[in-house]
């Protein structure tokens, strides 16, 4: 039996019982086991309750107490900085990455008329919305998707921004009225993929685990975390990444476009580099956005 530690929100238990489903595929008995993290019941602004960490840290004690055996999380909501004995032990086939508007009318981001009140919890999209110049008003919001959306259909905001993957996960695509090209709003590092973590000595989980496993996923998403952790930033500061493996002139290699919001606007960079040293490509754009400063 595999125990599957979950959070309690929709979101999170549809994407535990993706891997459990999964899992039961190859023929392994799971378990779910709801866990409530800091981040669940405390409301506040995400940089107030301590922003990265706060809604996997409950998960990762229960890991380390050995109540579960794995723990499902959205790969943009876990630390940068390794916990001793734990491991990501599978990064499955990523979602879409982008970002999409919610909006009244069916509005789309450039219809939306200057001083619309739009909703997002995300100081990265907060930076990247302003850098467009549109002259929208910005507002901090937290919550379920439920939550966010119904501060639209109550006619409380005109519009919020949400993450893609989140809502087509819960079969709620028909009600975005655009994706957001990454052009204009670049997603949070690992926006869209799944991290399951377990022990890194229970061998026997990590073997159950392995068939999950997308190597392309893992080099993506690798690179923009590693991006961020050499920003030294956490999953509530201004920053954007998206990798993704394409095929070049020599093979595939792997493409990292970076944002780094700041006080005069947001700064945009990309690079390129082999698929089997993401660490590196990350490295080298951070510290390239570093010296532009």
């Amino acid at each position: 039996m595999i125990r599957l530690g979950t959070r309690r929100s929709a979101l999170a238990t549809v994407q535990a019982n993706l891997v459990a489903d999964q899992l039961r595929a190859l023929g392994h008995e799971v378990e779910l086991v709801p866990i409530v993290t800091t981040g669940d019941v405390n409301l506040a602004p995400m940089q107030q309750i301590g922003g990265t960490g706060v809604f996997v840290s409950a998960l990762r004690d229960a890991l380390m107490a050995r109540e579960i055996d794995i723990a499902v999380h959205s790969l943009k909501d876990l630390p940068t900085i390794p916990v001793e004995g734990l491991t990501v032990g599978a990064i499955p086939v990523r979602e879409d990455p982008r970002d999409v508007l919610i909006a009244r009318d069916g509005l789309t981001l450039g219809e939306l008329p200057q001083g619309a009140l739009v909703g997002t919890g995300s100081a990265r999209r907060v930076a990247m919305l302003d850098g467009l110049g549109l002259g929208l008003e910005l507002t901090g919001i937290r919550g379920n998707v439920d939550t966010r959306i119904k501060l639209v259909t109550d006619g409380k905001l005109d519009a919020v921004v949400l993450a893609r993957a989140g809502l087509s996960r819960l079969g709620r695509l028909a009600e975005v009225t655009e994706t957001l090209d990454p052009i204009q709003v670049l997603p949070a590092p690992g926006q869209g993929a799944l991290g399951i973590e377990c022990r890194a000595d229970d061998t026997e989980v990590l073997a159950a685990l392995a068939p999950l496993e997308d190597p392309a996923t893992r080099a993506a998403v690798t690179a923009e975390r590693q991006m961020m952790a050499t920003l030294e930033a956490g999953c509530s500061a201004p920053v954007g990444a998206l990798a993704e493996v394409v095929e070049g002139e020599d093979g595939p290699e792997l493409w990292l476009r970076g944002a780094l919001g700041q006080d005069d606007g947001v700064r945009r960079l990309s690079a390129n580099g082999p698929v089997d040293d993401p660490v590196s490509l990350g490295i080298a754009l951070a510290n390239e956005l570093l010296e532009r400063e």
